[in-house]
């Protein structure tokens, strides 16, 4: 049998994966892997312009496609670029194989050029990490981080190859088969936990479905969708769970937590049984502990062992992939008496609407119902801030538009990259990435890889020339003391007491041409919708849409820090 070296081993092994998109910044400890990756040609190799961005783009592709994302970058500074990629995936259960490259084995732990323990620094930010130590476990290594990855709750593996292990040669063979011992994730259902479950829902008078992003990781949004009209059980999300059910339907009441509906809130505040699907309970959406869903009983599903009763106490926990859960439902729920419930709901929702105040000045209300109405089927992709909070409150998320951020670890500069990641793998489906001017900045050099790849994205910048959630606490827990938060800041406000600024910088209309993209500036509602129909003209093209903002725009309704859900600021 001829032997080949671990880098043709590594590409065979994409080729037998099904990996058709590879992520990819070279450096010296992975020239040989570029050298054989040059000599095939069914794998597209976008090359980003940062590390960080690059994990983005695999993320954006993954969540959106259901595929794993594969990155490859090299030893040192390459990989430790991967931490806040990894961090973002880990919280947010994405499935990536990220390939580091590594200096030779006898140079580990003598602080070699661009030598670092990348397994050690993204332990705890990783499903699995590994550094492969012999030529004939690589084989075997990459056949379980795939597995690992995209198995139980998905989550980013790390490999770490050292440049001597790859230039080795050994069996050519891939495996066919994993066998891990101590990981055998969760496959089925506990029938008897789940029928006690409905027995609770049956019994109650006030039920509550409670749908987290594990719903959307799924793919179950069908079969909840069906459970839901079945029992005619009301549906609360989390922002990551938005789109389980189609924000249309008459029984989503809204998200809930630190800036949820006031409808979704009372709702969780009151319900007599919480049957949540998919979430972790983290403190955005719970507030105090003790006193979320106070007068409940709590059914939780999850395929994370780890994550039931993390956080919140529950009455019946089961461990399972929410489709499979959600499947044996359907098969055995019955419709819930819940109508004096839903009339109590329906109250709350007209006392308090979800809106936002009328002005005369273009708002970011606006923009987003131009999107609802101009795209009906979509990918939107938000960075973190106000606009995400925006964009989940008032996008329509349907079973044709698809919404994906990062919520768990709140990384901004996610949504340039998160839509060039989400276009790749969707060609066919329009993506929009809503964005902050301080968010945008932070990843802007990815316009190139947009441009390059001939991505027609559509690019939102809500410009209010502040970093807006920080300065929205500020004004109103902090006495308007606007610190580091104003983007026009620097030397000529320091020397004249803030009394001067300079203009905004960068132009972001002129950047944009710069790269080679299509730059709009929208100063006026009545500019909105051309500017749309503009950026669905290039077939191409990114474009990047600026709208200029009022930067006391605020995102409500908003808990107070260490508030509960009843706790809320409905305007100020």
């Amino acid at each position: 049998m001829k032997q080949i070296s671990g880098n043709r081993l590594l590409v065979k092994a994409l080729k037998e994966e099904g990996v058709d998109v590879l992520f990819g910044y070279p450096g010296a400890c992975t020239i040989d892997i570029s050298d054989e990756l040059y000599k095939q040609n069914n794998l597209d190799i976008i090359l980003p312009r940062h590390e960080q961005a690059l994990v983005h783009e695999a993320d954006a592709y993954a969540r959106t496609t259901g595929k794993v994302g594969v990155c490859l970058v090299t030893s040192g500074p390459g990989a430790t670029n991967l931490v806040t990629g990894l961090a973002t995936a880990n919280y947010d259960s994405v499935p990536l194989v990220c390939f580091t490259g590594q200096v030779a084995r006898h140079l580990i732990g003598n602080d070699a050029f661009q030598e670092v323990d990348i397994v050690g620094i993204t332990r705890s930010i990783t499903k699995y990490g590994v550094t492969v130590r012999r030529r004939e476990d690589l084989g075997r290594i990459i056949k379980e981080a795939f597995y690992i990855a995209r198995t139980g709750r998905p989550g980013p593996v790390l490999i770490d190859l050292p440049k001597d292990v790859m230039a080795e040669l050994g069996s050519p063979e891939y495996p066919k088969t994993v066998n891990i011992r101590g990981y055998k994730p969760n496959s089925g259902i506990h029938v008897g936990q789940l029928k006690k479950a409905l027995k609770l829902l049956q019994k109650a008078k006030k039920p509550l479905f409670l749908a987290g992003g594990g719903v959307n990781i799924a793919g179950a949004g069908e079969v909840f969708t069906k459970v839901a009209e079945k029992t005619q059980v009301p549906v609360v999300t989390t922002i990551m769970g938005r789109g389980a059910i189609s924000t249309n339907h008459p029984l989503f009441i809204g998200n809930l937590g630190m800036h949820g509906a006031y409808a979704a809130n009372m709702a969780v505040n009151n319900c007599d049984l919480l049957f949540s699907i998919g979430t972790r309970f983290n403190d955005r959406i719970t507030g105090k502990l003790h006193e979320f869903a106070p007068h409940a009983q709590i059914v939780h599903i999850d395929i994370d062992t780890a994550s039931i009763s993390r956080n919140i106490h529950v009455d019946i926990p089961i461990v399972a992939d929410a489709k499979e859960a959600l499947l044996k439902m359907d098969a055995y729920v019955e419709p819930c008496s819940t109508g004096k419930w839903l009339k109590e709901i329906h109250a709350w929702q007209e006392e308090h609407p979800l809106t936002m105040k009328k002005r005369a000045l273009m708002g970011p209300l606006d923009i987003l119902q131009e999107i609802n109405r101009q795209f009906d089927k979509a990918i939107l992709v938000t960075d973190v801030g106000q606009h995400q909070m925006l964009v989940t409150q008032y996008a329509e998320i349907t079973e044709k538009k698809k919404l994906i951020m990062s919520g768990g670890l709140g990384t901004m500069g996610y949504g340039l990259p998160g839509a060039i990641g989400a276009k790749i793998g969707n060609p066919d489906t329009p993506v929009i990435a809503v964005s902050g001017d301080g968010g945008m900045q932070m990843n802007i050099q990815e316009l190139a890889t947009a441009v390059l790849e001939e991505l027609p994205v559509i690019l939102c910048i809500f410009n209010n020339e502040y970093l807006g959630m920080v300065r929205q606490w500020q004004k109103l827990f902090y006495g308007k003391r606007y610190s580091m938060t104003n983007l026009r800041a620097g030397a000529l406000s320091r020397r004249t007491d803030g009394e001067e600024l300079p203009p905004y910088t960068p132009d972001f209309v002129k950047l944009a041409q710069s790269y080679g993209a299509d730059g709009i500036r929208v100063t006026k509602k009545e500019e909105i919708a051309p500017a749309f129909e503009r950026a669905k003209t290039h077939a191409k093209t990114p474009t990047v849409i600026e709208f200029i903002l009022d930067p006391e725009e605020m995102v409500y309704p908003m808990i107070k820090p260490g508030g509960t859900l009843a706790d809320m600021i409905m305007d100020c």
